[in-house]
């Protein structure tokens, strides 16, 4: 059996999420004495014996949505968002000069991969909507890494799950040479997965309880309030970008 949490597992949250697990692990009575960390997500992800993770809109909408079972969406509690829902936040370099998203005309965005929704398929999809086109940066494999790519001049432009982007400003120094140009719409956020063999309403009800069982300074450390549910149509009906010029 394999159980992880890896969208937002970093150092400062790494024991809170171990906790979390823990308290889930004892609501279902079975479970991985531990959380997987490392290795592919596809191969978490798509493991028939998969108990709990965390995926993607886009992962989810592309390649998963026949293969593995929702479970739940969860409420992050930052003020400007809907419950159940996320965006990109759209960052540069402090010191550069343009303020206006239109200004960043062919700026080259730094993005951690083509299958993320927050890093790639959200902010084509609003400049595609705003009549504005991105050159490709580079892939830097996460967000913390395409933040680092716009401080260090290797890309223009980078889009950051908000979350991420809460968590980098709480904890990164790197953070304070960026500055927001602009905000994507909201999307539903990344959701909580099982596999089809296992019984998606009692994984939802032990994590539902799970998080209530944190400290209310612990739900805050991990921007976890709770869970609702979001449907799987909701999740599909994105729209995936169309490729920007090379």
């Amino acid at each position: 059996m394999i159980a992880s949490l890896p969208m937002y597992d970093r150092p400062e949250t790494a024991s809170t999420n171990d906790k979390l697990w823990g308290l889930v692990r004892e609501r279902l009575g079975y479970g991985p004495d531990q959380l997987t960390r490392g290795g592919e997500l596809w191969d978490h992800w798509g493991d028939p014996d998969l108990v709990l993770s965390q995926t993607c809109g886009m992962p989810y909408r592309t390649r998963l949505d026949s293969k593995i079972a929702l479970v739940a969406t969860p409420v992050h509690g930052l003020h400007d968002l809907s419950d159940g829902h996320y965006r990109s936040v759209l960052v540069a370099r402090r010191d550069d000069p343009r303020t206006d998203l239109k200004d960043f005309e062919g700026a080259s965005l730094a993005y951690n991969s083509k299958i993320s929704q927050s890093g790639w398929a959200a902010p084509l999809n609003y400049a595609a909507e705003t009549g504005l086109t991105f050159s490709v940066g580079p892939k830097t494999g996460g967000h913390g890494a395409s933040a680092r790519a716009v401080v260090q001049g290797k890309a223009d432009i980078a889009a950051l799950d908000a979350v991420s982007w809460e968590m980098m400003m709480r904890w990164d120094s790197f953070a304070g040479d960026l500055k927001v140009v602009d905000v994507t719409p909201e999307t539903p956020s990344l959701p909580f997965i099982t596999s089809l063999a296992r019984d998606a309403g009692q994984m939802r009800r032990a994590l539902e309880a799970a998080i209530s069982a944190l400290s209310p300074d612990e739900r805050e450390l991990l921007c976890l309030r709770g869970l609702v549910w979001i449907a799987p149509k909701k999740y599909l009906k994105v729209p995936n970008p169309a490729l920007p010029a090379a």
